[in-house]
């Protein structure tokens, strides 16, 4: 068990900063679209162990760990069967890995294989650093991963103003979707670019009126006072909400609401090894809910969560299709270890957790 310290308590919140307009490679962050999968991952795409319907691709997330050799994309798919709603049978998550050397093997068979290459040298990079002491490697080889604790943000968008825009991610290539495109008639949601920042990096240049406003609302709707975020132009974090209980007596809704109000427009949450932030009371056993690994047994920690305010943005492509999702936080837990096969080819499944929105209003 990694015990926390402050450097894990950095959290990275993701927004979504325009529609995607050409194609995306594997270290992409986007919502929606079919999945790019890493060069020598083959898959195809899973079913609903609930109503066996193809899922959807909802969010990819390229999240290489600190001191580890490996590119490493976690893809979210879920049923977009309204009955299926809610229910994290109706979802999966899975994690994908390889090695430079796996990329210039493969691209050493194809035509003109240096622009392959010179992208996986520049995309393989940390979202965290500074855990050079935890991951170790065992005797079957199976690669144990580090401890991330900084951002993507450093190894991607360096010399980018944070202040004027939030850093956009993508990295584009030639990617070829063939052994992940979907059946015909599996819906696919609209495509956008996922940006990231540390969410203390609000604090400073935020506009907070809108947030305002939207507690305010909260405030009359629930009957408890919350108070307002802190003003941008001070340049401190904002001050602690007061004690207070909400009618329907939700004091968890109270505090997601509350803690979300920086940046009610944020569609993830990545913490690694964090804490969860829970839109409705969890179950009582929720860390026995959690199972260990299923490949190496190691245990499984919290890596990242999505947000209601995706809810909006996951569209179909089709117009004439109504196609949707409804939830209110999916949690994603890891194997801790990031274990991987050497040579393996196919994505490892890890464990979600969703919660259901309680009031999916508030974010419309």
């Amino acid at each position: 068990m990694i015990m926390a310290t402050a450097a894990h308590e950095t959290v990275l919140i993701g927004i979504c900063d325009g529609a995607i307009d050409k194609n995306t490679s594997y270290c992409t962050n986007k919502i929606g679209d079919i999945l790019d999968l890493l060069p020598v991952i083959t898959l195809q795409y899973p079913t609903c162990t609930l109503c066996q319907k193809t899922l959807s691709h909802v969010v990819q997330v390229y999240c290489p760990l600190a001191a580890s050799p490996y590119h490493r994309t976690i893809n979210v798919f879920a049923c977009t069967n309204p009955q299926c709603y809610g229910k994290s049978e109706s979802w999966i998550v899975l994690r994908s890995q390889c090695l430079d050397d796996d990329i210039k093997a493969l691209s050493g068979r194809e035509e003109n294989s240096s622009a392959p290459s010179k992208e996986s040298s520049m995309s393989r990079t940390d979202w965290c650093d500074e855990a050079d002491d935890w991951g170790v490697e065992d005797e079957e080889n199976t690669h144990t991963c580090s401890d991330p604790v900084q951002t993507l943000i450093d190894s991607i968008s360096v010399g980018m103003d944070v202040s004027s825009k939030l850093q956009g991610l993508c990295i584009d290539g030639g990617v070829d979707h063939q052994n992940a495109l979907p059946h015909t008639d599996v819906p696919t949601f609209k495509s956008f670019y996922l940006s990231v920042m540390e969410e203390t990096d609000l604090y400073g240049f935020r506009d907070t009126g809108h947030e305002n406003e939207l507690l305010r609302q909260y405030e009359e709707r629930e009957g408890v006072t919350v108070g307002e975020t802190g003003s941008c132009e001070s340049g401190e974090a904002p001050e602690e909400y007061e004690t207070a209980k909400a009618k329907h007596g939700d004091e968890v809704f109270t505090h997601f609401m509350k803690k979300i109000s920086l940046c009610p427009e944020q569609v993830l949450r990545y913490n690694w090894s964090g804490t969860p932030l829970f839109i409705t009371d969890p179950p009582t056993n929720i860390k026995e809910m959690v199972p260990c690994c299923g490949h190496c047994g190691g245990l499984r920690i919290f890596e990242f969560q999505l947000m209601p305010a995706l809810v909006s943005l996951l569209c179909s492509r089709d117009k004439s299709s109504e196609s949707a999702l409804e939830f209110g936080t999916v949690l994603v837990y890891t194997c801790k270890n990031s274990c991987w096969k050497s040579g393996s080819k196919v994505p490892v499944e890890e464990f979600l957790f969703v919660q259901p929105d309680p009031d999916q209003k508030l974010f419309k």
